[in-house]
C-alpha cells in the first residue's frame, strides 16, 4: 500500500485528531456545549412536567363497573 494515501491534515495515522482539527473546533466548542447543556435540559424539563402532569390525575372521574354476577346455573 503506498505510503501516500492516508494524506489528512486533520487526522494522524493514528486517527487522532490533528493539530488543525483542534483549532478549527475551538471557536464552535463553547457555542455547541450550550446548545448541548440547552437540548438535554429541555428534554429533561418536558420529561419532569409529563410525569408530574400524569401523577396528579386520580381518574376519579372513570367509573369502575361492578363485579360480573356470578350465575347460578352451571
Amino acid at each position: 500500500m503506498p505510503s501516500g494515501v492516508f494524506n489528512s491534515s486533520y487526522y494522524g495515522k493514528d486517527y487522532r485528531p490533528g493539530a488543525a482539527l483542534q483549532r478549527a473546533r475551538r471557536p464552535y466548542l463553547f457555542r455547541n456545549s450550550l446548545t448541548g447543556v440547552a437540548l438535554v435540559a429541555f428534554t429533561i424539563s418536558v420529561y419532569a412536567y409529563t410525569i408530574r402532569a400524569v401523577g396528579q390525575d386520580e381518574f376519579s372521574d372513570v367509573k369502575v363497573p361492578d363485579a360480573p354476577a356470578k350465575s347460578s346455573q352451571q
